[in-house]
């Protein structure tokens, strides 16, 4: 048994702001996202295949995620259900992709959304592995599939 990790690379912009924090992201601010995406199986080992040697096409895993997730929340702006965002719906034309959730938007909880959102949606001869989020540069949350 051979297994390999295949990963994929994906950016998009989403603002946030973290309702009740006591310091300058309670504000309405954004971020250029950089998201990895890793997954784990055995090549494809088939003559007959025309995707023989693969793990997963590269533009299937691009597919996938960026229908899940990409598609979603880039240029959305997060904010929880705890805020009072009524102000919000009237000025639709700026708040026009606004999700609301069920958790603070910090990078940690968007990371664990996106793997809910992923987790069950790849074929069945590989498993999500690992997923990193970057919120900027040099700050990132991991998720690893071993530690859950």
């Amino acid at each position: 048994m051979n297994k390999i990790r295949v990963s994929k690379e994906f950016h998009f912009e989403m603002s946030h702001a973290l309702w009740n924090y006591d310091g300058p992201c309670k504000n309405i601010h954004g971020h250029s996202y950089k998201l990895i995406v890793t997954v784990i199986g055995e090549p494809i080992n088939d003559n007959n295949n025309p995707k023989n040697g693969m793990l997963i096409d590269f533009t299937e895993l691009k597919n996938i995620v960026y229908t899940l997730v990409v598609k979603l929340f880039d240029h959305a702006f997060l904010v929880s259900h705890n805020a009072d965002i009524s102000s919000f719906y009237t000025t639709r034309e700026m708040f026009d992709k606004m999700l609301v959730v069920e958790y603070q938007p910090t990078c940690e909880n968007i990371l664990l959304d996106i793997v809910n959102r992923l987790k069950n949606n790849f074929p069945e001869n590989l498993e999500l592995h690992t997923v990193k989020l970057y919120e900027t540069a040099t700050s990132f949350a991991q998720w690893f599939s071993s530690d859950n």
